[in-house]
């Protein structure tokens, strides 16, 4: 049977309504305090069986979707089920089976991961900072607060946490945030500027558990130092670095292209391969915070960075997975039609599968995986999109955040690339459908085409030629962002504006 078959077969199980009502059963908590769910992906991972209805629905749903989805024998499925970041993480995937079925793209049950900003304090000054760190906000969560923020996130089922700010190494009390996220299973990350990461605190940070060190370094000794302010910083970043990799905690160099540094990422690629980290990440600048619409690339350099980085993760001999957020990536992936689909988190090799399946993982994750949360607990679609949804200190327990999660009307619009103006119209929208935080950079909309795409850029630039638009000056926005936004108001005629 073809995968696109198999995927229509097992999207008709999981909507038909008896098999819905029943996985929701799934979703209720035992003596334990743990759902049905989380209790039975352990028996299974065990070769346990147990007498209920309901674990014969869970494994005919594990083993469908594995046909279907993956491939492989369920020996594989049982032994991956064994890591406690991998049970929770399908315990996600179950529970959004249950709530949104089998979407385009897919929807988890919980956040995959919140990224938290858990202070504003910094000991640098970077430029394109997004949260213009530097001191903390009054009203930062307390110690008291902040568990009890673990707690929601842990109840709610989610499966990774990354610590983030402003520099979360500068927070007294984030050892004790590590050890009660690590109670509850989640794969613990911490995304920092690297110059606290003496060996001290790295041994300290893989005592408590720590899985994951994300450290920025944005160029070469004098791009690096320019960015972030301080002479004679680059050498403690780099040493950082070395710190963590030699810890053997997970490692990735990140990076954020702007107009001041693009020309340095090959550099720091291969110096990523020469320090030996696990991972490089390069992120889609967006022009919030101190990070401003003069140092954004155009979709042409954009573009040029993307594919050079899809060439180096097909370069055979590099033990570096070079990885991206920005949506187009995947999109890139699929026209070169190789057997990667490249991904924010992880560049899943699929084989014969990649297009059919591609519609479902792929896209802007804000509102379908992943959300963010400010140090006095506001809660975001992206640390990137300064869009409050709420406070998290508003729920009592991780139930109550589900319900916000299932229901908040901002990240269901999100979900639904259908809706979007100009990428719903895309081959992509479901792969890439653009990125959210630089459609509300831009025209305060998040529902608005991404400029920074090369297929949205070629659409404007056809338009305005076809509008005999071919010169605008904007003393805020340069002519560079293609920042170009063709409306209709409904009497059939196309109108430019320039936000």
């Amino acid at each position: 049977m073809r995968t696109s078959d198999m995927i229509v077969a097992f999207s008709k199980f999981i909507e038909n309504p008896i098999t819905k009502f029943e996985l929701k059963k799934l979703l209720e908590r035992e003596e334990n305090g743990k759902t049905k769910l989380e209790n039975y992906l352990l028996a299974y991972s065990e070769g346990r069986e147990v007498r209920s209805i309901h674990y014969k629905l869970l494994k005919k749903v594990l083993e469908k979707g594995l046909e279907t989805f993956i491939g492989g024998g369920k020996e594989r499925l049982r032994e991956a089920l064994k890591d406690p970041h991998f049970r929770k993480g399908l315990a996600s995937v179950v529970r959004g089976l249950a709530y949104f079925g089998v979407r385009k793209p897919f929807t988890s049950g919980a956040p995959f991961l919140i990224v938290w900003d858990v202070t504003y304090a910094c000991n640098l000054r970077c430029k394109h900072c997004y949260a213009n760190a530097g001191k903390p906000l009054r009203d930062e969560l307390t110690t008291e607060e902040a568990l009890k923020v673990v707690d929601t996130l842990g109840e709610a089922g989610v499966a990774a946490l990354a610590f983030s700010g402003g520099e979360p190494l500068v927070r007294k009390d984030i050892f004790k945030l590590i050890d009660r996220a690590k109670d509850y299973e989640m794969y613990v990350a911490i995304a920092t500027n690297g110059t606290l990461l003496t060996k001290e605190n790295v041994k300290k940070l893989k005592e408590h558990g720590l899985d994951f060190i994300q450290i920025s370094l944005d160029g070469t000794k004098d791009t690096h130092e320019v960015f972030r302010g301080i002479p004679g910083i680059y050498e403690r970043t780099v040493e950082g670095i070395k710190n963590a990799v030699e810890s053997g905690i997970t490692t990735c160099i990140s990076m954020t292209a702007t107009k001041l540094n693009y020309k340095d990422v090959p550099k720091v690629m291969d110096l990523a391969e020469e320090l030996g980290v696990n991972y490089f990440m390069l992120y889609n600048f967006i022009p919030t915070g101190r990070g401003t619409f003069e140092i954004d690339l155009t979709a042409e350099e954009r573009e040029e960075l993307l594919e050079m980085l899809w060439k180096k993760l097909n370069d055979e001999s590099t033990k570096v997975s070079f990885l991206s957020t920005a949506p187009y990536y995947a999109r890139i992936a699929l026209q070169h039609k190789k057997y990667y689909l490249a991904t924010h988190f992880y560049n899943a090799r699929l084989e014969g599968r990649l297009t059919a399946l591609a519609d479902f993982i792929g896209g802007c994750g804000a509102g379908r995986f992943y959300m963010a949360l400010k140090p006095n607990g506001d809660m975001q679609p992206c640390v990137f999109f300064p869009l409050k949804l709420g406070s998290i200190k508003e729920f009592k327990n991780g139930d109550e955040f589900l319900e916000f999660w299932r229901t908040n009307e901002v990240l269901e619009k999100l979900r639904d690339k259908d809706k979007l103006e100009v990428c719903g119209d895309c081959n992509y929208k479901y792969v890439c459908g653009g990125c959210r935080a630089r459609a509300y950079a831009y025209f305060k909309d998040y529902l608005a085409p991404d400029p920074g795409c090369i297929i949205v850029h070629s659409m404007f630039k056809k338009k305005k030629e076809e509008l005999g638009i071919f010169e605008v000056s904007n003393d805020k926005i340069p002519l560079t962002s293609n920042c170009f936004y063709i409306r209709g108001d409904g009497d059939g005629k196309d109108r430019a504006e320039h936000r």
